[in-house]
């Protein structure tokens, strides 16, 4: 007789989570050359004898249809239970439903064998989706209306990776001490993303485990960083280390690889130009998150970059590259603060945003020949504890290399190289106008003020402060004078006035 369902609280021992989408090698099954079937077991993931892929001898037709099957169950469950504040206890609380393949009074039938499905915090997780802004019968159609597509990876880790059919969630299987981290996690995630919703750290949406054939498969539903419907003609995975930090020559093989820092650094020596709005809120984003990963002693994580180039996709639409079988973009990403220029800005539309119909959802900048780029980013694989495994592993590596160059390394060191080499190598300010006008032209403005007439110096100011005053147009008048060599003696204080008038001026051109 089948068993009803039945819920169970304390610790989640064995949750569904997971640190991070490396989405950036992944691909469609099927969809190139380079995404063949895999040759032998990677992980948990290998193939059965008809060539599908299996996960700890699960099937993936199988898996992805339990996972349907118990998410669809569990969010119709949860719509019964009011809406409250989350506490302490929500977090351990663990609910699970068996599905007999026969069927139950609360579970239909199916053609699958039986299996167990648990979820895990369900409360806390349901506020977190809210907060995000995604409704429940919109999170039950993405993952539940049509079928998931599995993508593969080309990574070492043996995960299974599938994302909905509408581009808005990627569900990823985890290793249990992963997800065990993660439950360690969630309650300082969740003041988190109550005190600052503008992150780049991973959304977790849902923690699941799957009990079939006598194994558990714990799986995560997370944000989708790169939607498909947006071409990415570049991607890179980077840690801000350079130790062995280079694509290898497989990975270069793929239709589009997924390249590492030293590889950034040689591809884009000048970095991606961003505009000042866009790079100071990526800039302090960056900061927080840091900040809160090193809080929670979290290393060896990394930031995806994938790179939209709108000129070259012109191109491709014309017909001078390819005949794309990707869906087409109609509705972008719905998810609030889900995108990469939300995750920012908070905002549907950032400043200095290109038109809606080409923007869906990346940071506009440019490179260092002026090409318009769409950028997506998110920081990945944040479930790396810097434990006792990590430490030695830091120790050995230092003892043949250079320490600071290698990936692992303590959470504070890891924190501080990472927010550098983003804000400083991968991402630029692009100058302000008004900066990159020559000290000749300034020069040349002061004396045209001057024969014209200046307005009179304020009463009350002391001359010398006006000559040796630390504002911007007097280091300008000084840095000119050891340039250019336009004047042999100390200004007069009517010239610095003259040259005060000139930059504020300039600085109201536009």
């Amino acid at each position: 007789m089948a068993t009803a369902g039945t819920v169970h609280s304390g610790p989640a021992s064995s949750t569904g989570s997971t640190g991070t989408q490396k989405i950036a090698s992944l691909e469609v099954l099927g969809s190139s050359g380079s995404s063949q079937t895999i040759k032998k077991t990677i992980g948990h993931r290998g193939l059965d004898p008809t060539g599908e892929t299996t996960y700890k001898k699960t099937t993936s037709s199988a898996l992805k249809g339990a996972i349907q099957l118990g998410i669809t169950h569990t969010v119709g469950s949860l719509s019964q239970k009011p809406e409250r504040d989350v506490l302490m206890q929500d977090f351990e609380v663990v609910e699970s439903i068996f599905f007999p393949s026969e069927g139950s009074n609360l579970t239909p039938g199916h053609h699958y064998s039986d299996f167990r499905f648990k979820t895990y915090a369900p409360i806390a997780f349901r506020y977190f989706r809210e907060m995000f802004g995604i409704r429940p019968d919109d999170y039950l159609y993405s993952l539940c209306n049509e079928e998931l597509i599995e993508l593969s990876n080309s990574g070492a880790s043996g995960s299974l990776f599938y994302v909905s059919s509408d581009d808005e969630f990627i569900i990823k299987t985890v290793q249990h001490k992963e997800a065990e981290f993660l439950q360690k996690l969630l309650p300082g995630y969740f003041m988190n993303l109550n005190q600052n919703k503008r992150t780049l750290l991973p959304k977790f949406y849902g923690l699941y485990c799957i009990q079939a054939g006598g194994k558990n498969i714990r799986i995560v539903v997370m944000n989708n960083l790169l939607p498909r419907a947006v071409r990415m003609h570049l991607k890179y995975d980077m840690k801000g280390s350079t130790y062995k930090r280079r694509a290898s020559a497989k990975e270069r093989e793929r239709a589009v690889p997924t390249f590492k820092d030293l590889d950034f650094i040689q591809d884009l020596p000048d970095g991606l130009l961003l505009e000042p709005d866009n790079y100071n809120a990526l800039s302090k984003t960056i900061q927080r998150d840091c900040l809160l990963l090193q809080s929670f002693k979290i290393m060896d994580y990394s930031m995806l970059v994938g790179i939209h180039n709108l000129e070259q996709a012109a191109r491709e639409r014309a017909g001078e590259e390819v005949a794309d079988q990707r869906p087409p973009p109609s509705q972008g990403q719905k998810s609030l603060y889900c995108t990469a220029i939300e995750a920012i800005q908070g905002e549907a539309h950032g400043k200095g945003a290109v038109d809606t119909e080409d923007n869906m959802g990346g940071i506009p900048a440019r490179n260092s020949k002026g090409k318009r780029m769409l950028v997506y980013i998110g920081i990945i694989d944040i479930l790396q504890s810097y434990r006792f495994v990590k430490k030695i592993e830091h120790s050995w590596k230092a003892l043949v290399h250079d320490g600071d160059t290698v990936s692992v390394h303590r959470p504070g060191f890891y924190a501080d190289r990472f927010q550098k080499f983003m804000c400083n190598t991968v991402f630029k300010k692009i100058p302000c106008k008004r900066l990159s006008v020559t000290l000749q032209n300034l020069y040349t403005m002061a004396l045209s003020l001057e024969v014209s007439g200046c307005p009179d110096i304020p009463p009350n100011t002391p001359t010398h402060d006006v000559v040796t005053s630390n504002s911007v147009e007097t280091t300008l008048f000084n840095s000119l004078l050891g340039s250019s060599k336009l004047a042999t003696t100390a200004p007069s204080v009517r010239f610095v006035c003259v040259f005060r008038q000139a930059v504020l001026l300039y600085c109201c051109i536009e």
